[in-house]
């Protein structure tokens, strides 16, 4: 199989990854449960997991990582925590579902007011939208580092500096950019940054998390079992334990730490540019034929290693289709979990054929799913 469905989960991982879960699921214990051997190995072991985190991700106290099951639990941690009655926030059309539902939820039943920055029909935003939706109760802004559609990035360096001026946090969606864009929250002024393991951190399935700016205060998702302070009514107050309900995943997170190993030892920007080059080549190809209509914007280098594409009239699905059963080449179709910015493209009613690469993809699998496209857009 020629595997181009990146953006959705990363299937090949590195084997140190595959170790590192089987070696745990045989040697630890519950982390935080006990004084014995195999608990105090699985506490460390995360703590350790943590400032890995920390160091690739800039996060300036390792306490400040909170693990998740994935992006979508950090983010509803993320705002619900963050957000109450009478609360006015800004999201944009860029938004994953994650994001979205969660802000829809709170606008319909929490008396939290919602503006979206639009996107043009390259999938890019204006920035003084950001300015020009700036109210008083703003409490603060919800923005995708990158789109799982078009690939395009936002600048959030420059949205923190719009929220911040006018006294409203940022929360960042990275989901599509760490492990293969460089992040660092505290020079980009990122309040909270939610991330998902699975993908571009290429470690397993069910880990994820959210690192928090010292300062900010999230207010628990949910409570239960923490493994200290058992006699209190309240979840615990510090950090991370306040956000950390219920024991780990620590079979995932040794996955998880064994695949920061491997972006630290080969280079965040040396898998981006891998990716991004095959990317370039993929695009450079199916661009130039007749009947492919790309969407998004290819003029700036930094971008998610994402192409997004429809052939003539044809169902998204049935293109998907016609790859896999015909060339096996895997790829996602449909939606994305990413309505607006379908309205914005006006593919609501086509969908979207989305190629997506990692670091295990090579040019020969590249040039091999150019000519599938090519083939299919014969008349």
């Amino acid at each position: 199989m020629i595997y181009l469905d990146n953006a959705a989960t990363t299937r090949q991982k590195p084997p140190q990854v595959i170790d590192a879960v089987v070696r745990a699921m045989t040697t630890m214990g519950n982390a935080a449960r006990g004084a014995h051997a195999s608990s105090l190995q699985a506490s460390r072991a995360i703590y350790d997991a943590r400032c890995k985190l920390a160091a690739l991700l800039g996060c300036p106290r390792p306490d400040h990582v909170v693990f998740t099951t994935n992006s979508t639990e950090a983010l509803n941690i993320a705002i619900n925590g963050i957000l109450s009655p009478g609360d006015h926030v800004i999201s944009t059309d860029l938004e994953h579902n994650s994001v979205l539902r969660p802000l829809y939820r709170l606008e319909a039943g929490h008396n939290v007011a919602l503006d979206f920055v639009p996107a043009d029909r390259r999938g890019n935003v204006d920035y003084r939208d950001f300015e020009r939706l700036m109210r008083p109760e703003t409490r603060a802004v919800v923005c995708t580092h990158g789109s799982n559609l078009t690939g395009n990035l936002i600048d959030v360096a420059r949205v923190g500096e719009i929220a911040h001026r006018h006294g409203a946090l940022l929360i960042v969606d990275a989901s599509q950019t760490a492990g293969s864009i460089p992040i660092h929250m505290e020079d980009m002024g990122i309040d909270v940054l939610c991330f998902t393991g699975h993908k571009g951190l290429m470690g397993p399935q069910g880990t994820g998390g959210l690192c928090i700016r010292e300062g900010v205060e999230i207010r628990p998702w949910k409570v239960g079992g923490s493994g200290v302070q058992s006699y209190s009514r309240t979840q615990p107050e510090e950090y991370p334990t306040r956000l950390e309900a219920g024991t780990l995943n620590s079979h995932g997170i040794m996955g998880l730490s064994a695949a920061l190993d491997f972006i630290r030892d080969t280079g965040v920007e040396a898998i981006g540019r891998h990716e991004r080059d095959l990317m370039r080549r993929f695009y450079d190809g199916v661009s130039a034929i007749e009947g492919v209509t790309v969407y998004g914007d290819f003029s700036r280098e930094e971008r998610g290693a994402i192409v997004a594409l429809n052939i003539r009239d044809y169902d998204s699905g049935e293109i998907a289709d016609a790859l896999s059963q015909s060339y096996d080449i895997a790829t996602r179709p449909g939606a994305h979990c990413a309505p607006r910015m379908h309205q914005a493209l006006g593919t609501v009613e086509q969908g979207a054929v989305r190629f997506s690469f990692s670091w295990y993809n090579t040019r020969e699998e590249v040039d091999a799913a150019v000519a599938a496209v090519r083939e299919l857009a014969e008349p």
